[in-house]
């Protein structure tokens, strides 16, 4: 297959790992990419190195008049099968594009909630008529995505991100740079703070978890050293045992150094991306009952599934692990093993090649 893939590349190394080698790997089984992206940036550059075609664009805006002549022009040229957009840039410019072209336009949808019908805006990404298939990072966002749309309910299919257990053979981060000594039991959240990400309950949670001497708890993300998480902090009990990062690029790295993963959501999260990498890193997880983090953590053994915005029962679950070390311990074996058998890298490429397939034969 030829595909034409239009991307953006300038995130963190980690944060766009899992699409980006994808694409690798596709280029590597044959198939003919080329990527329309940031070609200075690290991804750009890895592309270049395996092979992949790269195009120096990325659109600045969600409609550009010369984003849409770029990528047309490119369609015209080449005998694409595939265009694959993936965000919400992306998407709209290649839309446009696509029309009137013998192509699928085929877009990537990676949350749940803020796609209405009665949205115009909608109209400009995955409700644009002139999408022919959507690719969702879980089955709760397929769902989702399918009670939207107009037609080709049957193109809007699920394909869960894969990973590669090698990319996590890395030495953990050091915690000692935060005062933790090597005893300690370590919670950790790793998410850019905002309401429907729990901060809050899970500080809650710390609240009710004071009185156990060796744990603390590292928030890793934006936004975590504002109200109201601040005060939820002081009242804590244990403010000298909880850890404000702010936003880092080791964030796998501090994952593999804890002891346990919280992902509080309190509303829906498609597939979150420190939830693979503490599979990776084998350190189990706790998560709720929101988004597709069920899809991959089965409660008892990888990691603990808790109701949404319920501290005692997150609590609870990491007062277990706490207190039983050994069941710790055979949770972090189930976590790699699931991420080596169930939502490997070259799975994903597969799932990739056959819905590609498939779409061309319609």
């Amino acid at each position: 297959m030829k595909i034409l893939i239009v991307t953006s590349s300038d995130s963190s190394w980690n944060s766009i790992r899992p699409e980006a080698e994808l694409f690798i790997e596709l280029a590597r089984r044959g198939h003919q990419l080329t990527v329309m992206t940031q070609a200075g940036s690290e991804y750009g550059r890895r592309y270049a190195a395996n092979g992949i075609k790269v195009i120096d664009h990325h659109p600045r805006n969600k409609i550009s008049f010369e984003s849409i002549r770029i990528i047309r022009r490119e369609i015209q040229a080449e005998p694409y099968n595939i265009v694959y957009a993936t965000n919400s840039k992306s998407i709209p410019n290649a839309a446009f594009a696509c029309i009137g072209q013998q192509v699928k336009f085929v877009t990537y949808r990676g949350t749940t909630g803020g796609l209405y019908r009665r949205d115009p805006s909608a109209y400009l990404t995955h409700l644009h008529p002139r999408v022919d298939g959507i690719v969702c990072v879980s089955r709760t966002v397929r769902d989702d995505v399918q009670s939207r749309v107009w037609k080709n309910r049957k193109w809007v299919v699920a394909i869960h991100k894969g990973h590669d257990l090698a990319w996590y053979d890395q030495q953990s981060a050091d915690l000692g740079e935060f005062g933790i000594g090597q005893e300690a039991f370590v919670a950790i959240c790793a998410v850019n703070a905002r309401p429907s990400k729990g901060i809050e309950v899970m500080l809650r949670a710390a609240k009710l978890l004071a009185d156990l001497d060796r744990f603390h708890l590292l928030l890793v993300g934006r936004n975590m050293d504002r109200e109201p998480y601040t005060s939820l902090i002081k009242a804590s009990g244990m403010c000298e045992r909880i850890h404000v990062t702010g936003y880092r690029h080791d964030a796998p790295e501090l994952i593999g150094a804890s002891s346990v993963l919280v992902q509080p959501s309190i509303s829906g999260e498609g597939l979150p991306r420190a939830m693979m990498e503490a599979l990776g890193n084998g350190t189990p997880s706790i998560i709720t009952t929101t988004g597709g983090g069920q899809e991959v953590i089965t409660d008892g053994v990888n990691g603990f599934v808790v109701a949404a915005n319920d501290p005692q029962w997150i609590a609870e679950r990491i007062r277990q692990l706490y207190d039983q070390p050994l069941l710790l311990d055979t949770m972090a074996t189930c976590c790699r093993e699931t991420l080596a058998t169930r939502f490997s890298l070259q799975q994903t490429a597969s799932h990739y090649e056959s819905y590609f397939s498939a779409i061309l034969e319609q």
